[in-house]
């Protein structure tokens, strides 16, 4: 099957793959070649695609949408960087600056809660990639 990763930008990743571990919003999806279509709002965290060379390819992706069609897995993201060029210091500083946002009004509130989710999800892949080197 083919994964696709675009973002406003460009087009991130084009790839052939035979498994694919999606991250959505209530929590992480698989799909095999051959899946039932499907529509899906992403969350932040890691994308994990493995080639058809048995090699694992690691992202991180942060809120968009995933469509599931014709044995192609299309990511439409806003932000998707290889997981590998995350920083923990830098992630880090992007929580602490979350967590400074104001959230006095219900709108700063909701603001301030997404940019916790998605910099806490940094983060954790962050740390996770370096311990692992």
């Amino acid at each position: 099957m083919k994964c696709l990763v675009v973002t406003p930008e460009k087009t991130v990743l084009n790839m052939n793959a035979t498994f694919v571990v999606l991250p959505l919003i209530d929590g992480e999806y698989g799909v095999l070649s051959g899946h039932t279509p499907l529509v899906a709002r992403l969350g932040a965290g890691e994308l994990r695609i493995t080639g058809t060379d048995n090699q694992l390819t690691s992202y991180y992706v942060e809120g968009g949408f995933v469509e599931i069609l014709d044995n192609t897995v299309a990511l439409l993201s806003m932000h998707a960087l290889p997981s590998k060029d995350l920083d923990v210091t830098r992630a880090e500083e992007q929580l602490t600056n979350a967590l400074a946002r104001p959230s006095n009004t219900p709108e700063l509130a909701k603001i301030r809660e997404e940019k916790l989710y998605s910099r806490r999800a940094r983060l954790r892949l962050a740390k996770k990639i370096a311990e692992s080197h």
